[in-house]
């Protein structure tokens, strides 16, 4: 059924051209595309990859038609007194402001707040965007609300329901995946899932052992760059210990006998320290789709899951 009702949706999706990037996205055409703010205070480096991993880049004050966007945007969603992060920073050396798009400052129209640049103790090179529009230089390292933007464009969504052509639907389990060649730590791959509208794949069947095994053997070790330990051999998952050592679940809160599939791989899970890494703690799996746990601080490839309809919207 899940099959069936993905083919209807995917029949309205093609006809039309996209007209709303996602749904957790709002749509301002002054902007030339779509915002979403993210109430969650995080410093300036999270907040740019959380824009990455979303489609979209964290959102800067190219043009006065912007800056009063973001300003209304602001005041839009009651956020307060608090400024929001730009994606204009001095990313390579001190001083030198450029938006993520490589905008230098000189060339954007802005407004210093008062007393502002003061780059105390030479540590400010990140800028905010204040209450009133001006700006600010506060320290990456600081926390503050952020906005993401996703240019208009004309591409249509895929079968997954998104723009990421790397994920693709299995008729077998109705499901798409995407498997991701960026080698990323367990906690960093769980927040590159979750931005794209999924989560770390979870295994739910032995028919969807073999949807990931099959997946896997298209990327030979070759291809797959890491200087991790057993790199090429497996990937993570969507399981973690939760902190309780030994008690293996989900990132949906379920066993894995409950979410159906719990075959381990010959002689593990072994739970072993590596040089300075603690013991494994996080889930993987190895090519033959047998589980395998691994060092949750070191980067592996890694497998994320969604449905095809996690990011569209009401109209649809």
């Amino acid at each position: 059924m899940r099959v069936k009702a993905f083919f209807l949706v995917v029949a309205a999706t093609s006809l039309v051209e996209c007209k709303q990037y996602r749904s957790d996205y709002e749509d301002y055409p002054d902007a030339g595309g779509w915002l979403k703010l993210h109430r969650v205070p995080a410093n300036c480096h999270e907040a740019r990859l959380r824009c990455h991993l979303e489609g979209g880049t964290l959102a800067s004050p190219l043009t006065q038609k912007m800056s009063d966007v973001l300003k209304s945007f602001v005041e839009d969603h009651e956020l307060g007194s608090r400024g929001i992060f730009t994606g204009i920073r001095a990313t390579f050396s001190r001083g030198d402001f450029a938006s993520i798009e490589g905008v230098p400052l000189a060339r954007i129209p802005h407004r210093w707040a008062s007393g502002e640049p003061d780059n105390k103790q030479d540590s400010e090179q990140c800028i905010l965007q204040l209450k009133d529009g001006s700006l600010a230089d506060v320290s990456c390292n600081d926390t503050y609300p952020y906005i993401c933007y996703r240019k208009y464009t004309n591409q249509l969504t895929n079968a997954c329901g998104t723009f990421d052509n790397e994920y693709q639907l299995d008729a077998r389990t109705g499901n798409c995946y995407k498997f991701h060649l960026v080698p990323r730590t367990w906690s960093r791959a769980y927040m590159a899932c979750t931005a794209e509208g999924g989560h770390l794949a979870i295994i739910n069947s032995d028919t969807e052992a073999k949807v990931l095994a099959d997946l896997f053997a298209k990327y030979q070790p070759s291809s797959m760059q890491s200087r991790s330990p057993y790199s090429g051999t497996m990937v993570f998952i969507g399981f973690h210990d939760w902190n309780e050592h030994g008690e293996w679940l989900t990132v949906q809160g379920q066993t894995l006998q409950q979410a159906g599939y719990a075959r381990w791989s010959h002689g593990q899970p072994t739970s072993v320290p590596y040089k300075d890494h603690p013991v494994e703690y996080c889930g993987g799996i190895q090519r033959s789709a047998g589980l395998d746990d691994l060092w949750c601080d070191m980067p592996y490839h890694f497998i994320c899951e969604k449905t095809p309809d996690s990011l569209l919207w009401d109209e649809q």
